[in-house]
């Protein structure tokens, strides 16, 4: 599989080290979001950009016949987003995975498999304590802002509380940034704090983790209790299940299987590197 990696921040730049490890990919380009993408060629294009520029791209690379894999992360408007691509990955014959981070992405597919063994019930994310990249760029877009840390703070059954540290530009005032912090949909429907600080820089950090607990019935059996914890390095985990979707979207374009897809959507087998006979072998 031949791969370009568009973006080259802390995703993109882990991606870089991932796809140098698989066997099975050849990095043929990385790029910023601002280069002339216009001579691109590859099989699979890793979106590794602000999600809010995700559905730009989306859509270049797809018309290009480049199938594409983003971590766009707006739960709320992920399926709507899966629509808009879904007609043209089919015209263009190519593959688009959406929401292809850690959350969502593989966390998703570990509440569906919840959901599957235990039917009835209620499952609880929560997130941190840690670093949001979704969160802390969307606070570096604010006018005002020259550098920012968006913390997740884990409140207890899937709620959640945001501490957000900022270093200020010259002529602007902590309480309008701070009011346009918390307006942003991003900030909008969490308890948020907002704090200024002398240096992002000195208290930064890509440390973060997830809590997913369900309870529930197994048919008419109670008390069933499933638990999934990680403690991971965000940007690290985002490249790693990334290029893992990008190989998946390779392979479903070799079984001409075109369209737009989120992660519960995708065989878990197609995810990893080696043929099928040695997967099944190893993992059943």
């Amino acid at each position: 599989m031949r791969l370009v990696i568009i973006g080259t921040g802390n995703i993109g730049r882990a991606a870089v080290e991932a796809a140098k490890k698989a066997s099975d990919i050849e990095l043929v380009g990385v790029y910023h979001h601002n280069d002339d993408l216009s001579e691109v060629d590859a099989d699979v294009a890793l979106l590794c950009l602000p999600t809010r520029e995700i559905p730009t791209f989306a859509q270049k690379m797809l018309k290009m016949g480049i199938s594409t894999v983003d971590s766009f992360d707006i739960h709320g408007q992920i399926y709507d987003l899966r629509e808009d691509l879904m007609w043209i990955a089919k015209q263009h014959k190519a593959v688009s995975i959406l929401s292809a981070g850690w959350d969502p992405g593989s966390d998703s597919m570990v509440r569906a498999l919840f959901s599957a063994l235990v039917p009835n019930g209620d499952t609880y994310t929560n997130f941190g304590p840690g670093r949001s990249m979704g969160h802390t760029v969307a606070a570096k877009a604010i006018p005002g802002v020259k550098d920012a840390l968006s913390m997740t703070l884990p409140a207890g059954k899937g709620k959640h509380d945001r501490h957000v540290y900022i270093e200020l530009e010259d002529g602007y005032t902590f309480q309008e940034v701070k009011a346009a912090i918390l307006r942003d949909d991003y900030f909008a429907h969490d308890k948020t704090e907002i704090e200024q600080v002398e240096s992002v820089a000195a208290i930064n950090t890509t440390a973060h983790g997830v809590h997913i607990e369900r309870n529930g019935l197994s048919g008419v059996t109670p008390n069933q209790q499933l638990d999934f914890t990680m403690r991971i390095d965000n940007p690290a985990l985002t490249a790693q299940f990334m290029v893992c979707c990008a190989r998946a979207a390779y392979r479903m374009m070799g079984r001409e299987q075109y369209g737009a897809f989120t992660t519960i959507e995708l065989a878990p087998i197609d995810l990893l590197e080696g043929n099928d006979e040695e997967l099944i072998r190893a993992f059943i």
